[in-house]
């Protein structure tokens, strides 16, 4: 039994240690640094293409790029990039009508290709990504830019909210709210382990070709740490999206955004050290690696306490404590109440990582995408 009780100590220890010793680490980390030098600012705004690649977009893409000509942002020093990659609808038509500086009318290659196609076509210092329904404050392209001020850093991305108009029952709103917060202490540090799609920027000379069903999000920040640049989060630079309205249909967009995520893990270089300085490697193991092996470490529990649970009345009461999350998971389907809502939501997003394994393993991941159900 002492076997299994290893098996029990180590996989909630470790999972303990992702969601609550991690943050608790990087906050008392940040208090040790508190000193902070001025940040540095611009004599003169940088050039900046702000590249949105679509894929049938016509119903939100010219909304799109009215909030981009609209940032406060000199207009002669900002162009707008929308590469339509083998778009079947209006997309390019609506596009050229709502005035972007150039529509890149491409084939169906994916995302990250037509993200490539956008950056080839831009002459510009700074190139900016969002997606065709994010919408950027007025400011948001400016305290974004202001980043690349200090010369360390190679990447940006900003802060963006996720709003359910529709009152669904998705509760990623309390997630980003606990992501947001590592990130702001990651990047306080040294640098960012992951980013997102809705609001980022690079330098021009820092940007990396990925492999095509590698999405930025989570290849870019340590690739630029490893190529020597820092990846950091800027608050002040708020952007909005529309959440999918269900946890059901969150579920389904993580099962997809890993089975993107698990080819970088294994194969785009993330797990490989070399590069890292010794306190990001802490940070990949602890915010990245840790928190997609979750779902094996919660199966991992879940059977020792069964094991156990004959034998000891303290893991027979882990053991329905685990249960018991799992059920109140099962009737948030059925009863929304907030605290059944939240424990379906854990359990669904964790599965999410397994899933998307699983798909990458079965039958690779395309590198196509499809707009998520309800956010637009």
């Amino acid at each position: 039994m002492l076997a299994w009780e290893i098996v029990f100590w180590s996989c909630v220890a470790l999972l303990g240690y992702a969601q609550v010793g991690y943050p608790l680490l990087l906050a008392a980390l940040a208090r040790m640094r508190r000193t902070r030098t001025p940040a540095p600012a611009f004599d003169e705004l940088p050039t900046v293409s702000l590249i949105v690649a679509a894929y049938d977009e016509a119903a939100v893409i010219a909304g799109k790029v009215a909030n981009a000509l609209a940032l406060d942002y000199p207009p002669e020093r900002l162009e707008v990039v929308v590469a339509s990659d083998g778009s079947t609808d209006a997309t390019v038509l609506e596009a050229r009508r709502a005035g972007a500086h150039h529509v890149l009318d491409l084939e169906r290659g994916g995302k990250i290709r037509a993200q490539d196609a956008g950056v080839k076509r831009s002459r510009a210092d700074v190139v900016a990504f969002s997606d065709a329904n994010s919408t950027w404050e007025a400011d948001a392209l400016r305290e974004l830019v202001g980043a690349f001020a200090d010369a360390r850093v190679g990447y940006a991305c900003g802060q963006v909210r996720f709003v359910n108009d529709d009152d669904g029952t998705n509760q990623e709103g309390l997630y980003w709210r606990y992501e947001m917060a590592l990130r702001a202490l990651e990047s306080r540090l040294l640098s960012v382990t992951a980013g997102n799609g809705a609001i980022y920027a690079t330098r021009r000379e820092a940007y990396i070709e990925v492999d095509p069903i590698m999405g930025h999000d989570l290849s870019f920040p340590f690739n630029m740490v490893k190529r020597g640049w820092r990846a950091v989060y800027v608050p002040q630079a708020r952007a909005t999206e529309k959440m999918v309205p269900s946890i059901e249909g969150e579920f389904a967009r993580k099962r997809r955004m890993m089975s993107h995520a698990w080819p970088i893990v294994f194969r785009g270089g993330l797990l490989s050290p070399r590069g890292y300085p010794p306190l990001y490697a802490l940070m990949i193991a602890s915010h990245r690696v840790l928190r997609y092996a979750a779902p094996f470490l919660h199966v991992g529990a879940l059977v020792a306490s069964f094991v156990l649970g004959a034998t000891s009345a303290f893991y027979a009461v882990a053991l329905a404590l685990q249960l018991a999350l799992i059920l109140a998971a099962m009737l948030g389907r059925i009863v929304p109440l907030r605290p059944l809502l939240v424990a379906r939501y854990y359990v669904l997003s964790t599965a999410s990582v397994a899933a998307g394994l699983w798909d990458w393993l079965r039958h690779g991941t395309p590198a196509g995408w499809e707009p998520a159900e309800g956010t637009r």
